[in-house]
């Protein structure tokens, strides 16, 4: 029995024969050019087809898993449109006398290796991306003789990696898990797995060949362990997990429907977190109670310019009506920090997540933001919005965004054009200055809802893209629970409602604690919905603090 250690990406049980994901193979060596004219235009055909290739896979995707995870398809035709990289190629083609597949290969190469220098760790993994277009258009050249995906059916499938585009093309409905020798949990694949519910481990470090191909094995997605040839207590132990776990998801169906109630009888609001109307079937499928995290800022990605006041209106008005009366609270934009938009023209920062991010950009581009605001304004007025700023660090920021939200209002009112006049205005508290003022910021708005993530990131002072440092990365670090802790009885004290749109929402050994703390209202990605529900409804607070 071989046993591999790699990082688990989702936590399910797969067993079954394993089959080793084959790429066609692209000759990509130098050969002679007579019409450099002509190679370049076989390059820009190539291309155009890679693009429409790519469109559609965002199509299946958008039907799949929703906006924002096929919003990396809308990346990588952007990349494609990239005129540094268009000229690389068409240079190499026409001054180094290349041929097209050559060209694009060592453009690929080039590019990768400048992404895998930059010091953001969102940027390294763009080396990846790169490589994956460059290979798509690469086929287009050798002939358009792309991979059999049909071939695999019922199988554990094993890679050196996954792109997105590969994953996605697979029929996920019979693959039964993957494994990888490379890849991260936070890459477009990954997360791909995670929304798709396919068991997975990435990372093992050992690269599997064709003595192993059609080999039984096991993906144990809980501990990140992968069994090939299992032995027959390993088997039987698997197979008793898997069917503990069957049992398991069994039981959430049980809970849907049902309040999100403890056993004493306290009850609290489990939401769900959406990038775009585009995520809102996966929202309906969950059984979420509302909205609680509406990240706005994707309706600023994958574009060459600002989403217009009537782009972002029919968004937000799509998204209230779609929701019959639940409350969809929507943040403001927070470009910024790992979320890069080229046409925001921010000047590069040596730490973009303590830089120019979230409110600071809404405060000093007022136009920008009231764009934002009269759009959210108008949609109030189909379903119940609230919205929510975020990144926060005083009061002074908080009254200034309030006063630009007045002054829109005084504009719609004398436009004749409707609201509603009681939307909820809250805040984010994901900044430790948040979370210690909070009994000053309480006073100011409707609600709170703590952003876990930052809010450990900078607490920590641990850059959570830095992978490096998991080490020392506590999210139930003691001075963070105390943040929050604090936080909720401020907001209680003020008589506002408080909520968790971060990771640790979702983290089912902290429920207890948050409930008990007087968390009122926890917001998660669709998928933890039900988990979250079951942890809460299986609590008996009675008697506790």
């Amino acid at each position: 029995m071989l046993t591999l250690k790699g990082k688990s990406v989702f936590p399910g049980i797969a067993i079954g024969p394993l089959a080793l994901f084959h790429r066609n193979t692209v000759s990509t060596a130098v050969r002679p050019v007579e019409d450099a004219e002509a190679e370049v235009t076989r390059f820009q055909k190539a291309r155009e087809t890679a693009i429409a290739q790519l469109q559609g896979l965002y199509d299946k995707a958008l039907e799949k898993v929703g906006e924002e995870q096929a919003a990396v398809f809308e990346v990588h035709q952007m990349m494609l449109d990239d005129d540094d990289y268009i000229e690389s190629v068409e240079t190499q083609i026409r001054e180094e006398g290349l041929n097209a597949e050559a060209a694009v290969d060592r453009t690929a190469q080039q590019f990768a290796e400048m992404f895998r220098n930059m010091d953001d760790d969102y940027m390294k993994a763009r080396a990846a991306d790169v490589l994956d277009i460059s290979h798509r258009v690469e086929v287009e050249l050798c002939g358009g003789q792309g991979i059999d995906y049909s071939t695999y059916d019922e199988v554990i499938l094993a890679a050196d990696d996954l792109a997105p585009s590969e994953t996605l093309q697979l029929d996920t409905d019979k693959i039964l898990g993957f494994v990888t020798s490379a890849g991260s949990t936070n890459s477009h694949t990954a997360i791909l797995a995670r929304t798709l519910g396919i068991a997975a481990v990435v990372n093992t470090g050992t690269d599997l060949h064709n003595d192993v191909d059609g080999h039984d094995a096991i993906i144990d997605g809980t501990t990140g362990t992968v069994y090939i040839d299992p032995d027959a207590e390993t088997l039987a132990a698997m197979q008793a997990k898997k069917a503990d776990e069957e049992k398991r998801r069994a039981a959430l169906e049980a809970v849907r429907g049902l309040p999100s109630e403890t056993k004493d009888g306290h009850r609290i609001h489990v939401f769900a977190n959406i990038g775009n109307p585009g995520d809102l079937p996966q929202v309906a499928a969950s059984d979420a109670e509302g909205i609680g995290l509406f990240r706005s800022e994707f309706l600023y990605l994958g574009r060459t310019d600002y989403p217009t006041e009537e782009e972002q209106f029919e968004a937000y008005k799509k998204t209230a009506q779609a929701l019959g009366g639940k409350l969809a609270v929507i943040r403001t934009l927070d470009i910024g920090a790992d979320k890069k938009v080229d046409y925001f023209g921010l000047a590069p920062e040596a730490n973009p997540a303590m830089g120019m991010r979230a409110i600071r950009i809404c405060l000093t581009r007022p136009d920008l933001f009231r764009t934002q605001l009269r759009a959210l304004c108008r949609a109030s007025a189909f379903g119940k919005i609230a919205v929510m700023f975020p990144m926060i660090i005083s009061v002074a920021e908080v009254r200034r965004c309030k006063e630009i939200l007045a002054e829109v209002r005084h504009e719609l009112d004398e436009q004749g054009m409707k609201y509603d006049p009681a939307m909820q205005v809250g805040i984010m508290v994901e900044t430790p200055a948040a979370a210690v003022l909070s009994d000053e910021l309480a006073q100011e708005v409707d609600f709170f809802s703590i952003g876990s993530n930052d809010l450990t990131q900078y607490t920590l002072a641990i850059d959570r893209q830095q992978t490096t440092l998991d080490a020392f990365f506590d999210a139930h670090h003691p001075a963070v629970l105390r943040l929050i802790r604090q936080t909720i009885e401020n907001g209680h004290k003020a008589g506002i409602w408080v909520g968790i749109c971060g990771e640790l929402g979702a983290d089912l050994s902290l429920t207890e604690t948050f409930l008990k703390m007087g968390i009122d209202e926890l917001s998660v990605s669709p998928p933890s919905v039900l988990p979250l529900r079951a942890k809460i409804r299986s609590l008996d607070l009675h008697g506790t603090k």
